[in-house]
């Protein structure tokens, strides 16, 4: 995938001391309580899906797996409540 960053511009700008423009959506962050956490490691199972199920996640790109998992995590959540 070929980036749309204009890099000599980028480069132009920070030779001559320009600051980016602000961002609308960016917001100051307090890392003073920020933490360390380790996520457990995903264990592999062989799970058998019906075709359109998997073409359908496959057909949005990389990373279906981890998108079918948050499906199976959004529902499992919905059922604890």
């Amino acid at each position: 995938m070929k980036s749309l960053t204009d890099w000599d511009r980028v480069r132009r700008n920070d030779e001559v001391g320009v600051e980016p423009e602000p961002d609308e959506d960016e917001f100051e962050v307090d890392w003073t309580s920020a933490r360390w956490v380790t996520p457990e490691p995903k264990q592999m199972i062989s799970l058998r899906l019906d075709p359109d199920i998997l073409a359908f996640f496959k057909a949005e790109g990389r990373g279906y797996q981890t998108r079918i998992n948050a499906v199976l995590r959004a529902y499992m959540e919905a059922q604890k409540r």
